[in-house]
Order: structure tokens, then C-alpha cells, then sequence
């Protein structure tokens, strides 16, 4: 029971960051039918610029508390990785929205190996220390330990969610984006600019994987240029698995994937005595993309829609 409470807390923490993430996803897919693959890489510019902040704040603010200076980090991360999307959606993908397919999904591939390797002439390719900048003591809950950075973790996405879900439901904004995933030509006859709903959820994505890439970094300790390529498969994976396009769906997706991930390398590490936990701990996310594309390829909460004639 200790490891199975201690796998779940951490499997809530992790599905916890792959929920924000994969709402990035899931509205992006929603509002113009595209995946931006580049999402990941997001979440790492974001990650990579909190860590060099939190350097210069450390040395220009030697007796400041560890919490305001992670605060004004992610802050300052969340609004360059905004003008980063920003950017990337106005140059990128905005000439390509009348395109096949196709175009956009290989423009965005392109787009994730290009912030990869600007990242890695930037920062450099080596691994980097992030700060713990919040009190290290465990907290003991039923025999299982959790960080306070874990349930700053919690927290944080609980809110994040929170503002999100009122945005998108109770503001003209939001509004604005549920008619342009409708029927984008309709919305714009009554008055809605299709272009700066979508810049606005690009902008709104970004700041929610900029906050995922920071509880990341926090968590593990650890900063690099590919760090957000294989949480972002896995929040695409889990935007797919609760049903992409449904917001409810990504975080019911992410949770659950965090979850399953957690709680199925756990069992290894334990039968194997903590040998290869760790190393079969994706393999997980990617079997459950395979069992809901073959079963039920709209996910947990997607409409099945038929294909029009």
C-alpha cells in the first residue's frame, strides 16, 4: 500500500504538468485543426529562460526568498515564451491555414528541431543544475513522502485549470474562441477576429506550458535543450487519450497517463528491485496511444463525429 499511495501522489504530479501541456494541444487543435508539434519545445524555452533568470536574480538579489524569485522567473518565462508562440503561429502557421494538412503538421516538426537547436547554440547542450529554490523538507502522508515543490505542483495546476475553465466559459474571450472553433467564417461575420482569437490561444498555451516546463525543471532537478520533446509527446498522447479538442478531455487524459505511467514503472522498480523502473517508464504512455487509437480513436470524452461526404 506505501508504494501504491507513494506511486499515485507521484503520478498526480506528473499527469498534473502533462494536463497543461496537452490543453495547449487540445485548444490549438480545437480552434484551427492543427498539432503543434513545437509545443514541447515551448515548454523547454520556457524551462531554459526561468533557470537563466533565476541566475541573474540570485546574484543581483542575494537575500531575496527562494518562492519570489522562482515567482518573478516564471513570470518573465511565461511572457517570452507567449511572444515566442506568438511569433512562431503569426509566421509559420498563419500562411499555411488555407494548405493541406500536411503542410502545417511538417512546418510544425520543423519548427520543434529548429527551437531545439537554437536552444542548444544558446544555453549549450550539456545538462544543467535548476536551483531549489523551495524548502527540501518531505512531507510524510500515510506511509508515502511528497516535497513541498510536489504540492506547490498540485496547487498550481489546480488554479491554472481553474482560471483557465473560467476564461474559456465566462468571458467574452472565451466565448469568442468556442465560436471560432465552431465555424471560424460564421464567428467572423458576427463580429469576431478570427486571427487574434487564435494568436490568443497560442499565447494562452504557452503560458500554460511555460508554468508545466518550470514545475518540471523544479521537480527534476534538471534543465536541457531536449527536455520538452518527450513530455510533449507524452501530453500529446494524453490530449488524444481524453479526447483531443475536449479541455476537460486533456486533463482527464493527463491525470490519468501520469498515473498510469507512475504506478506501472513503480510495480517494475519493485518486483525488480528497483532496477528497471525507470527505463520502461515511457513505454506506458505509448502503449495507452496505441489501446485508445485502436478502440476508441476520439478518446475518453470525444464526440464520435462522422467523416462528411
Amino acid at each position: 500500500m506505501d508504494i501504491l499511495l507513494q506511486q499515485i501522489i507521484n503520478g498526480l504530479v506528473l499527469g498534473s504538468m502533462y494536463a497543461l501541456v496537452a490543453l495547449g494541444y487540445t485548444m490549438v487543435y480545437g480552434i484551427i485543426n492543427l498539432i503543434n508539434f513545437a509545443h514541447g519545445e515551448v515548454l523547454m524555452v520556457g524551462a531554459l529562460t526561468s533557470w537563466a533568470l533565476i541566475g541573474v536574480m540570485q546574484d543581483a538579489m542575494p537575500g531575496a526568498p527562494g518562492w519570489l524569485i522562482l515567482l518573478l522567473a516564471l513570470v518573465i518565462s511565461c511572457v517570452v515564451a507567449a511572444a515566442l508562440n506568438f511569433t512562431i503561429e503569426k509566421i509559420a502557421y498563419r500562411p499555411l491555414r488555407g494548405s493541406p494538412k500536411l503542410a502545417p503538421l511538417i512546418t510544425a516538426i520543423g519548427m520543434s528541431i529548429l527551437l531545439q537547436t537554437l536552444a542548444m547554440i544558446i544555453f549549450k547542450p550539456n545538462y544543467k543544475a535548476y536551483p531549489t529554490l523551495l524548502p527540501a523538507v518531505p512531507l510524510e502522508v500515510g506511509g508515502a513522502v511528497i516535497t513541498v515543490t510536489q504540492v506547490v505542483i498540485l496547487a498550481v495546476t489546480a488554479l491554472s485549470l481553474a482560471v483557465l475553465m473560467y476564461l474559456v466559459n465566462h468571458t467574452r474571450l472565451g466565448r469568442a474562441m468556442r465560436a471560432t472553433a465552431e465555424n471560424p467564417r460564421v464567428a467572423a461575420l458576427m463580429g469576431v477576429k478570427p486571427d487574434t482569437v487564435i494568436s490568443a490561444t497560442f499565447i494562452i498555451g504557452a503560458v500554460l506550458a511555460t508554468i508545466a516546463g518550470v514545475m518540471y525543471a523544479s521537480n527534476y532537478g534538471t534543465v536541457q535543450h531536449t527536455m520538452g520533446f518527450l513530455p510533449g509527446l507524452k501530453a500529446f498522447t494524453a490530449a488524444v487519450f481524453g479526447g483531443i479538442g475536449n479541455l476537460a478531455g486533456a486533463v482527464v487524459g493527463g491525470l490519468l497517463l501520469g498515473l498510469i505511467e507512475s504506478i506501472g514503472s513503480g510495480y517494475i522498480g519493485a518486483l525488480t528491485g528497483g532496477a528497471l523502473g525507470s527505463h520502461y517508464s515511457d513505454i506506458f504512455a505509448f502503449i495507452v496511444l496505441i489501446v485508445v487509437l485502436t478502440l476508441r480513436p476520439s478518446g475518453l470524452l470525444g464526440e464520435r463525429v462522422a467523416d462528411r461526404a
